[in-house]
């Protein structure tokens, strides 16, 4: 049978094999989905119910908005019928601790304050001169969504460590690298760190290079949404020369990804996050509206406050896709993602290894990287959990830029953990975007108006 004739459960055991993994799973499992109000819950659990020989189970649902929890959990009950699994149950529950007892993995999702802080994160920067796109993992908007959900992942934690306390928390949560360092600092909590730009980027990369996926090959590490392909070859030969002609002939190839190209093109070296977001990481490209014109187009390649325009429709319309799935009007999409969830559930329950990119704590890792704070780099996963695998030494001028970052981390996971106003602040000063933008006293005022507008997420801050 063609690989293109392979239906149904028969495509998702294929995909597994080509991934490494050749054992079904043979037992039941309980997940508690934290946050099932989030946009990733569909392809999660989809993805879940794809694992071969996972026949039955709990998907435990956790909202603290009963009418998104609700809609989670019918879409959830859909997804089953659709597959024919009878065998798995959907519990949904506006208290964690009601479900956490007994838990295998759990998957965190977990989202404090909804849309409402959203304009404050991007507005109020945004008048000292600080022009964010995203701004939900570094920068004032990054900061800020920090200090009002790490205090509650970490209240999470201590009732993970007491109710189940050999579980995986697969954390999908941002700020990825804070509450990582957070989590790897005041819990003992086994917390992995998973994001796609990885994944994305690889299969980008390929595709610019004009070369089939799996015939490329590459090493990548640094940290989350700053992690680089430190090799990028085809049949042996340097794909970066390639790249680098092709962006300097074609106008419209360096127009698809203007940020990630143009730092290419002087660090030599190509990065995993988008455009818009990879721009916030830097002290170069948002400084001045100028240099945004120049460097940045729509949406994820750099609009100015993307997010904070978007996201509160975002968030409707993905209520109003659920309700679509779930009365049949729309269909849904059954197939296995490439997200890590399932993959590492199916490797640790197999005993399977199979390879994936997470954020975990720098134990000599990544050489001339901050030790003891948080990297993305290759991990291996089997029954025995997640191991990171050793990478060595960045190139040094990729290493500063990370490590500018993890000092901001650094100081960052501290303010959350000790509610202190005056951390936040040091913080936001060793941010490379809004350090290159503002004055240390302009810095200090934007910190306070965004305490004062924000006081009802932050509670304990002093």
């Amino acid at each position: 049978m063609e690989k293109t004739e392979v239906k149904g459960h028969e495509a998702h055991m294929q995909k597994a094999k080509n991934l490494g993994i050749q054992d079904e799973v043979n037992r039941p499992i309980k997940i508690v989905f934290l946050g099932s109000g989030s946009a990733f819950f569909k392809n999660l659990f989809c993805d879940v119910m794809s694992i071969p020989g996972a026949a039955e189970g709990e998907m435990a649902l956790v909202d603290i908005d009963p009418k998104r929890l609700e809609l989670s959990r019918r879409l959830g009950e859909k997804i089953l019928e659709k597959k024919q699994l009878k065998g798995w149950k959907v519990t949904a529950t506006t208290k964690r601790l009601e479900v956490l007892q007994g838990a295998d993995y759990i998957i965190n999702c977990i989202e404090v304050s909804g849309t409402e802080c959203v304009r404050f994160d991007n507005d109020i920067p945004l008048e000292y001169g600080v022009d964010q796109c995203i701004g939900d993992t570094i920068g004032p908007g990054g900061l800020f969504k920090a200090l009002r959900t790490v205090p509650v992942f970490l209240e999470v934690l201590k009732d993970i460590e007491r109710l189940c306390p050999n579980a995986w928390i697969l954390n999908y949560t941002n700020p990825m690298s804070i509450m990582c360092l957070s989590a790897n600092r005041a819990s003992s909590a086994k917390v992995i760190g998973l994001c796609h730009s990885v994944q994305g980027t690889s299969h980008q990369l390929a595709k610019y290079a004009g070369i089939p996926y799996e015939e490329m090959k590459w090493r990548c590490a640094g940290i989350n949404h700053l992690a680089w392909f430190t090799e990028l070859t085809h049949n042996g030969k340097d794909l970066y020369p390639v790249l680098k002609r092709k962006i300097g002939k074609d106008p419209e190839l360096l127009a698809q990804d203007p940020v990630r190209f143009d730092l290419m093109k002087y660090f030599d070296y190509f990065v995993t996050e988008s455009s818009g977001h990879f721009s916030e990481y830097l002290p170069y490209y948002r400084k001045r509206k100028e240099l945004i014109a120049k460097h940045c187009g729509e949406k994820y390649l750099g609009q100015s406050s993307f997010y904070a325009d978007e996201w509160p429709g975002w968030r409707i319309d993905n209520d109003e896709r659920r309700k679509k799935f779930i009365s049949g009007e729309e269909e849904i999409d059954l197939a296995r993602t490439w997200e890590y969830a399932s993959f590492i559930i199916q490797a640790m329950e197999t005993n399977s290894p199979f390879k994936i990119y997470g954020t975990v704590k720098n134990t000599g890792l990544i050489t001339n990287l901050p030790q003891n704070n948080v990297v993305e780099v290759a991990c291996t996963v089997d029954s025995e959990g997640i191991v990171p695998n050793y990478f060595g030494e960045l190139p040094a001028h990729l290493a500063a830029l990370c490590a500018a970052n993890q000092y901001m981390f650094d100081v960052a996971a501290d303010a959350c953990i000790h509610r202190s106003k005056d951390l936040a602040m040091k913080a936001l000063m060793l941010d490379p975007l809004t350090a290159a933008v503002c004055s240390p006293a302009e810095i200090k005022e934007m910190t306070m108006r965004l305490f004062d507008a924000e006081k009802k997420f932050l509670p304990g801050f002093k």
